[in-house]
């Protein structure tokens, strides 16, 4: 069983210009697993990209994995500019 969050932080670290401010929450749900992802104000544009290819990108990736119980990875990109 791979695990998602430690994936999701190899794939954001180098993208990102403070590393040290990423955190991750799980959030199990129905058929989902919802894993949030939260960045530096300032590097939120790297890890959404133009048009949203970069966060495209990355759920590509992640969501080819199931999670624990056969459940379904959804990876949510939190802005911390929007709370």
């Amino acid at each position: 069983m791979p695990n998602v969050e430690e994936l999701i932080l190899t794939i954001v670290k180098p993208l990102i210009e403070h590393p040290d401010d990423v955190t991750i929450t799980i959030e199990p749900s129905g058929q989902f697993t919802d894993y949030r992802l939260t960045v530096h104000p300032d590097d939120i544009g790297r890890v959404i990209g133009k048009k949203g290819r970069v966060a495209r990108a990355i759920r590509t990736i992640v969501y080819s994995i199931r999670g624990k119980d056969g459940k379904k990875i959804r990876l949510t990109i939190i802005d911390p500019n929007e709370q």
